[in-house]
């Protein structure tokens, strides 16, 4: 009788702890969520930390409901930390980072050619699949005479901070265009092009290799009655080809 009793008492507070560590979970994970995936919240360190440490607990669950005998394989017994780890630090890292320090310069010689960043390593995975794909972005802008010119390394830390999050690709090429747009005052136009391979079609469904391209232009590049700021673009993206 005494032992159903501290047995009966026992799974009380089994459930009660269930209970509280429960709604503390739902009520961080409920916290400043993001609307859409490829969006940003930046976070502090011990924010990132109790993310990582939540998301440890539900990946457990997940592998669990998925068969496998994570906790006596010990290629397995850490994965789910690793994964939640990747996820924050990694592969998501511009859904908790700050955005980048962007340097501009007055454009004192009034510069009015075409700036170009070419091959700039783009690696990001789908929102849909949780999936990689990876590629090169190529950028472009003409600076206005009495605008402002970007720091070079500051248009691939653009294009990293964007693509370190679940995308689509065609979100990522908008994204990208209208940060530079924005931070480059009074520029003459600009030009994004994205392309990758994408493993959610090459790993699953129809299991093909392919190459996707999106392009995203404004101001002179869309211009009509000059196609050849648009063909100089694209011709600067030839040539690192050859």
């Amino acid at each position: 009788m005494f032992n159903d009793v501290v047995k009966s008492h026992f799974n009380y507070l089994l459930n009660l702890l269930d209970y509280y560590t429960g709604s503390c979970y739902n009520h961080c994970m409920c916290k400043n969520k993001l609307k859409y995936a490829n969006g940003n919240h930046p976070r502090t360190d011990e924010e990132k930390h109790e993310i990582i440490e939540n998301a440890a607990k539900a990946y457990e669950a997940y592998m669990d409901a998925l068969g496998f005998d994570w906790r006596s394989d010990p290629n397995s017994a850490d994965t789910p930390r690793r994964v939640a780890k990747a996820f924050v630090n990694d592969l998501a890292a511009g859904c908790y980072n700050e955005p980048p320090k962007i340097t501009t310069f007055d454009n004192v010689d009034q510069y009015d050619g075409l700036v170009f960043q070419g091959n700039i390593k783009t690696n990001s995975f789908c929102s849909h699949h949780h999936l990689p794909f990876l590629g090169q972005t190529h950028v472009a802008y003409i600076p206005g005479k009495d605008g402002k010119v970007i720091g070079l390394s500051k248009l691939n830390r653009i294009v990293e901070w964007f693509s370190r999050r679940p995308q689509v690709q065609e979100n990522l090429t908008m994204q990208i265009h209208k940060y530079i747009n924005d931070v480059c005052v009074d520029n003459k136009g600009v030009a994004v092009l994205v392309e990758a391979n994408h493993t959610c079609a090459g790993l699953r469904g129809v299991k093909h290799d392919s190459t996707m391209k999106t392009a995203r232009m404004s101001g002179a590049f869309l211009d009509r009655k000059d196609i050849n700021t648009r063909q100089e673009f694209y011709d600067f993206v030839r040539d690192l080809k050859r």
